[in-house]
């Protein structure tokens, strides 16, 4: 399809406007994979195709389940057509597992410690902070969002999560955690938005974590290579094929 004028140029995607619609946005999905708040970088040819698959999967069983979203079309592998909001500066996680992060920040817990109910999490979007984690308190306090906001958002989340969780879970893959971003419609309405892909989730066949087939390859590889590219890719390629059967 034919795309307006760019938007805005993110790590991994290009927003540009709709060509016939202002009230709509084309999400381009690029082929770049990033870690370490983008310090490390590199491109995987197919990769953006795999995520738009991904992520036109996820946002078609959300819609299917009721959930508000920005999702309208995939009109291509590499585009999403969406409705156009305003993003709040905020990355909300969903915990069903204790791992990365959060064990680097409790280090007294156990990796594999179990959630339930999840635990929620929310982190301000700022590369240059390295994505901190902030307070509901303090989100209020900065105005990025309303508490009925903030009780939106983890009721959502927390519905997204099962939704997932249970679709994952017929494949019998292990949804550990996953993050979320909202966005506000012109009306006010808070809907789920942006993208949810394999960069999105920590997700382990059979709960083994050795088997992972997410993002976290790439970011724990020692060693980027040619080898290492390729192995990222047949996970994402992977994990396309199983949303799929979403």
């Amino acid at each position: 399809m034919e795309l307006g004028a760019q938007i805005i140029e993110g790590k991994t995607k290009i927003v540009y406007a709709h060509p016939d619609d202002a009230a709509l946005c084309v999400l381009a999905h690029k082929d770049g994979i990033t870690a370490g708040d983008g310090v490390r970088r590199n491109e995987i040819p197919g990769k953006g195709a795999l995520a738009g698959r991904t992520t036109a999967n996820v946002f078609r069983l959300l819609e299917c389940a009721g959930v508000a979203t920005h999702f309208i079309a995939a009109p291509a592998p590499t585009l999403t057509v969406a409705r156009c909001c305003t993003m709040l500066p905020l990355e909300v996680v969903m915990r069903r597992l204790a791992t990365g992060s959060y064990l680097r920040r409790n280090p007294e817990v156990a990796e594999g410690t179990r959630f339930d109910p999840l635990l929620v999490e929310f982190f301000l979007k700022d590369d240059a902070a390295h994505d901190p984690l902030i307070t509901p308190t303090e989100i209020a306090e900065r105005t990025l969002a309303t508490p009925a906001e903030l009780e939106q958002m983890v009721t959502t989340g927390c519905q997204v999560f099962a939704i997932l969780e249970t679709a994952w879970a017929k494949l019998e893959v292990t949804l550990v955690d996953l993050k979320l971003e909202f966005g506000r419609l012109p009306s006010g309405a808070l809907i789920v938005a942006d993208v949810i892909d394999n960069d999105s989730w920590r997700i382990w066949p059979a709960g083994e974590k050795s088997r992972m087939l997410d993002k976290q390859v790439y970011r724990n590889a020692a060693l980027v290579d040619d080898a290492l590219l390729a192995a990222v890719y047949a996970r994402y390629a992977q994990v396309a094929d199983l949303t799929d059967q979403f």
